[in-house]
């Protein structure tokens, strides 16, 4: 018996479903790692830009804002020390110099890449050094709302990455990369940072806590060039859920002031003064 052949159009529509049904099936997945592949590229160009300044100081003052609008402020001082590889990171030393009830208040980090990063916390009411754990690093640092892991640098490798898309803020255009913790006790499920496309820094970050729920906004603007390394000079902290908010404002950096290993010890913490 004869079959009866399908009408042409018939056929085509099988053609197209069939191709239709391939393409939903690969498309996400490709698409997915295009994302991925495009935000890790862009997350390297951004933390590249900056590198080779060996080390680095700055004062800065922290304004405490509370929900009701009232301020209080503290003046501290910070000191980097550059990371040797992208395998390693960066060491940092924060240290309070006023008001009286904090003075002396140093905190100490030793960034990692997958390892909880170390640091340590110098309470001179106390005269003792304490750890931070990796399980208390999603807590606030002495009443402001960056959290003790937002002290410590963000190393790329800490992260994996996906491109969300571009927009535009501020009136630049930056790329916008969604980036997900992969160090153990992180207080965040997610960031959203928006990098602006020019001289590729990063101008904003939602955080996301534990339940996804957008927690806090860091805003970085006032961005000065020193021989080619960008820094921000003014960083402001929005907790979307108290209302409360902390703003750094940094003074002028120095560079290459020749800080060494020793100058990030831990026992430097009780000679601070």
């Amino acid at each position: 018996m004869m079959h009866k052949r399908k009408p042409r159009s018939s056929r085509l529509a099988a053609i197209l479903a069939v191709l239709t049904l391939g393409y939903s099936l690969i498309s996400p997945v490709t698409w997915a790692g295009e994302a991925e592949d495009k935000g890790l590229e862009i997350a390297a160009r951004s933390d590249r830009s900056d590198t080779g300044f060996g080390d680095s100081e700055v004062t800065a003052v922290m304004t405490l804002t509370n929900a009701a609008g009232a301020t209080s402020t503290r003046e501290m001082y910070f000191k980097t020390l550059e990371r040797a590889s992208e395998q390693v990171g960066d060491k940092s030393l924060t240290v309070f110099v006023t008001p009286r009830d904090v003075q002396g208040t140093a905190l100490l980090s030793h960034a990692k890449i997958l390892e909880p990063d170390d640091q340590w916390l110098f309470l001179p009411a106390l005269k003792r050094v304490k750890r931070i754990s990796s399980a208390n690093k999603s807590g606030p640092f002495v009443g402001s709302e960056f959290a003790f892991e937002d002290f410590t640098s963000t190393e790329l490798n800490k992260y994996s990455y996906k491109f969300i898309g571009e927009e535009e803020f501020d009136g630049m255009k930056v790329d916008v990369v969604e980036r997900f913790p992969l160090y153990e006790n992180s207080g965040y499920t997610r960031q959203v940072a928006y990098i602006d496309q020019e001289v590729y820094q990063t101008r904003k970050i939602d955080f996301y806590d534990r339940k996804d729920t957008l927690l806090k906004t860091l805003t970085l603007s006032d961005y000065r060039e020193y021989d080619g390394v960008w820094r921000a000079h003014t960083l402001t902290m929005q907790n979307h859920q108290t209302n409360k908010s902390t703003t750094l404002s940094y003074g002028d950096y120095t560079f290459k002031t020749g800080l060494s290993d020793n100058d990030f010890d831990k026992g430097v913490l009780k000679t601070i003064r």
